[in-house]
């Protein structure tokens, strides 16, 4: 009988493609979702903010609590990678540590048993993965490692500088999918408009989308996370211009008040962001999500103000919103001024109300058109719908639409036309009319 493996993937998609790259190198281990019956587990962790590391250490230990005698308890990732000293030292249920730089080696840890710590972030080049999730998308890495300053940002003290991938291996790994089934694409990073600078191309994202369209058999493609400061208009009219790739637009801003803009260090100012978010909007058919972090040290009433007043005004199609936390071993958490959790929680509400506005908005704006839709399986409203999905939306983060009626029989993960026909509280519903 094979051996079998749980693994659980935690935070972000870029942690979701090294799980699949372990997932790759674990392929003789049979995949179960009962942690008791598994002989290896597995939690790639996230250690960004405090919920996250929470999440992540709940985890640890409600695994640990479930498995079976002479199992193996493995924890990678973020986490790990952070507080690998205090971790090692506290958690004696964990068997094998492992942080950011070994995701290639797991098999080999956990055949000699042993932890592990590289000094150099993992970056896939030519290795394979399962693709979890669907049969129809996958995330492309593009890099790693992030060379911004943000005051409340941690992650380049432990994944290091900007470390771009060669666009031939991004060419071949996309290749090697499509020929697998796979035509949707988001192609992922921590600051995915620096992808080529840390290899002295100040517009690789250019380079890479040209290559990209060459490529036969993809139907869609998607770049997530511009910052500000290494977006240029080139790029965005660029994005415009494609025939492949959506006019999708994530960039988080954090914040639109100069002076707290300033103090994020996140290097573009109002008028700049401003510029680029009308650029954006000016596409056909765009389609923008930002995110904001609300009470960062010195966010006084009247900053808060403005940016309740901008996020009024400009209408993003999705919003996230994050309260301040503070992070060790970041600008941020020496900070004076440091915000009350009360007051916090209160601008969060406020905002909430406006961004829902806007989400609504953006739904309603659905209603009648026709659209591409892809299935994602049984909705979350139970067997009586199927899930689907707008082509142009981001895998789970954009919303779901629910399939109420068909004129043909559907498959999960295949492209169809709809019709939208309503919407329901905050769910779209849709008529599928024949295969795309």
């Amino acid at each position: 009988m094979s051996k079998k493996l749980h693994l659980v993937s935690l935070g972000c998609t870029k942690n979701l493609v090294d799980s699949e790259v372990m997932l790759s190198k674990l392929k003789d281990y049979e995949i179960t979702n009962d942690p008791s019956k598994a002989d290896v587990l597995i939690v790639n962790t996230c250690g960004f903010i405090n919920p996250a590391k929470e999440e992540s250490l709940d985890t640890i230990f409600e695994l640990h609590s479930q498995r079976k005698e002479d199992s193996l308890l493995v924890v990678s990732g973020c986490l790990t990678q952070r507080y690998k000293d205090e971790l090692q030292k506290e958690l004696k249920e964990v068997d094998i540590f492992t942080g950011v730089g070994d995701y290639d080696k797991i098999d080999k840890l956990i055949k000699e048993k042993r932890s592990m710590f590289s000094a150099e972030t993992y970056l896939i080049k030519d290795e394979k993965r399962v693709i979890t999730g669907s049969k129809a998308h996958a995330y492309i890495k593009l890099s790693e490692g992030c060379n911004q300053t943000c005051s409340f940002c941690a992650i380049p003290g432990f994944k290091g500088k900007l470390k771009s991938r060669n666009i031939e291996d991004i060419v071949t790994e996309v290749k090697g999918l499509v020929e697998d089934g796979f035509f949707d694409f988001s192609f992922i990073s921590q600051d995915s408009s620096s992808y080529l600078r840390d290899k002295g191309e100040k517009e690789g994202l250019i380079k890479l989308i040209e290559e990209i369209e060459k490529i036969k058999g993809i139907k869609s493609a998607r770049i997530l996370y511009l910052y500000p400061t290494t977006t240029s208009n080139e790029l965005i009219k660029r994005i415009a211009d494609s025939n492949l790739f959506h006019n999708y637009f994530e960039m988080p801003i954090q914040h639109i008040s100069n002076k707290m803009l300033k103090i994020m260090k996140r290097g573009a100012g109002a008028k700049r962001i401003k510029e680029q978010l009308a650029l954006m909007r000016e596409a056909k058919d765009s389609f923008l999500r930002t995110s904001i972090i609300v009470g960062h040290p010195q966010e006084s009433d009247e900053d808060f103000d403005e940016l309740k007043r901008f996020l009024e005004d400009f209408p993003f199609d999705r919003v996230s919103l994050f309260a301040y936390s503070d992070e060790e071993d970041t600008l941020a958490n020496t900070m004076e001024g440091k915000i009350p959790e009360n007051i916090i929680t209160k601008r969060i509400e406020i905002l909430d109300q406006i961004i829902n506005k806007h989400t609504l908005d953006s739904l309603k704006k659905e209603v009648g058109k026709s659209a591409k839709l892809i299935t994602t399986g049984e909705s979350s409203e139970g067997e009586f719908f199927m899930g689907a999905r707008k082509l142009l939306w981001a895998p789970e983060i954009d919303g779901e639409i629910l399939i109420n009626e068909s004129e043909i029989p559907l498959e999960t993960d295949k492209l169809y036309d709809g019709i939208i026909t309503e919407l329901a509280g905050d769910k779209l519903l849709a008529t599928i009319k024949n295969e795309a």
